[in-house]
């Protein structure tokens, strides 16, 4: 079976599952629900099958990476799978010489300074720069019966960890960059889209059912910093997509004021993070696109009962509108109970009914 092949016919086969009638704000009994680094840190079993070492290793490892992309599907009954894989393979790929180091996060040995420095970002090709990538979508397709999110890092956070050389709280020296050398900047974010576009692509072909776009740092620029510099480039990676046949997520965090902005990006869903109550987010993004979100990871570490009130009142904020998937407003801590969290799935899926789309 070719590519092409393999993504039409799990296209076909989950169109009508929750999780891809919920993205395209269409009629399905109940609302779905997953999480962000669902198969992260808070399992013991992925601790048991991660290994020592960096996360690119894993993630090149297609065994591994299957197993560990499972193993919440199989805990928790969500409704759906988010690969396991990380923002900056496609830069790793191409040699650009990042790494991700457990505790830290993506370190760049050399970080992004120049105009010179846009050689090193050549185009990703995925059959011979992430093989693993496609093997590991295509081993996943064949066993889920939910279906599976692609993701990639957006350009604009993928180019802060570039230039920042690794994590940073103010991405100053990126927003130096930024305002600086605006021709340069607009070349580096146009090589990073290229990335993201072709491993999306890449990922749909080998059977992705929807694709997140990761924008984690939108949150540290203004609305007109984001509108002149960002906006664009998320659009064109999204635009992309767009005859892809697959559902597209956008999603940042610390992101309130640029909501709007990032819905007009053109995705079917927009990603909330727990800083704005769903029906707070809804108003400012409008009724027609979809949602997801949004309980404050923190909260599943105080307990069952605050998690699922909690739980309860994000659902309550929805309102049963038919566009909307629950989900965490960020990642899943470290230090989560899988007990909580699989109670925080329970309720959602007893009490998230969806109301009539004719309503």
């Amino acid at each position: 079976m070719t590519s092409d092949e393999l993504r039409s016919v799990t296209s076909d086969r989950f169109q009508d599952s929750d999780l891809i009638l919920a993205c395209r704000g269409r009629q399905h009994p109940r609302v779905p629900v997953w999480f962000m680094r669902q198969a992260g840190r808070s399992l013991p079993e992925y601790r048991s099958v991660r290994g020592s070492g960096s996360i690119l290793d894993a993630i090149a490892d297609p065994d591994r990476a299957a197993e560990i992309t499972l193993q919440p599907v199989r805990r928790y009954g969500v409704d759906a799978a988010i690969l396991f894989s990380d923002i900056v393979v496609p830069a790793h790929a191409v040699g650009f010489g990042v790494d991700v180091v457990p505790g830290t996060g993506p370190v760049v040995e050399q970080p992004f300074s120049g105009r010179s420095d846009l050689s090193r970002l050549r185009p990703l090709d995925p059959e011979s720069d992430t093989p693993y990538v496609i093997e590991t979508v295509k081993r996943l397709v064949e066993t889920l019966d939910v279906p599976l999110i692609g993701f990639a890092g957006a350009p604009f956070t993928v180019a802060s960890y570039l230039v920042e050389g690794g994590p940073s709280r103010h991405q100053a020296r990126t927003k130096a960059l930024m305002l600086t050398d605006e021709a340069l900047w607009h070349d580096l974010m146009q090589r990073l889209a290229d990335l993201a576009i072709a491993s999306l692509l890449s990922q749909v072909a080998a059977g992705a059912s929807a694709v997140q776009l990761f924008d984690s740092w939108a949150g540290a620029l203004s609305p007109e910093a984001y509108r002149r510099a960002v906006a664009p480039h998320s659009a064109r990676v999204l635009e992309a997509l767009g005859g892809a046949g697959v559902p597209r997520i956008h999603f940042g965090v610390g992101t309130g004021e640029i909501l709007r902005q990032m819905a007009d990006c053109g995705p079917e869903v927009v990603g909330v993070d727990f800083r704005v109550p769903i029906d707070a987010a809804r108003r400012r993004v409008g009724a027609h696109q979809a949602l997801q979100g949004n309980l404050d990871p923190a909260v599943v570490l105080a307990g069952e009962a605050a998690a699922c009130d909690a739980t309860r009142d994000v659902l309550a904020r929805n309102d049963g509108h038919p566009g909307f998937i629950f989900n965490l407003g960020h990642g899943v801590l470290p230090d989560t109970d899988p007990e909580v969290l699989a109670r925080v799935v329970q309720v959602v899926h007893d009490e998230g009914r969806v109301r009539r789309v004719s309503d």
